[in-house]
């Protein structure tokens, strides 16, 4: 069975949600480039940390079709329908 997120201790994981919660406050407002540039290593890093970005942590053992067009994927009709405005 698929779960919904990493198995992560709940102190852990509500460390890593405040620490992405101040990163994303740091990228608010005006600052200078090299502020918002660690601000968002940050952002990164800890939701790769959650399990949010970067490989895939579960096991459904559904094919994975990111990185692949979706006319390549049986998401091919749903796209087209999207494609031509119509839902």
């Amino acid at each position: 069975m698929a779960q919904d997120e990493p198995l992560l201790p709940p102190a852990e994981r509500d460390a890593l949600v405040r620490q992405l919660m101040d990163a994303r406050r740091a990228l608010r407002g005006s600052r200078p480039e090299e502020e918002r540039r660690a601000a968002r290593a940050e952002v990164d890093r800890v939701k790769r940390a959650l399990g949010e970005r970067g490989p895939v942590w579960w096991t459904d053992g559904a094919p994975d079709f990111n990185r692949k067009m979706a006319k390549n994927t049986p998401y091919k009709e749903w796209f087209a329908r999207l494609s031509s405005g119509v839902a």
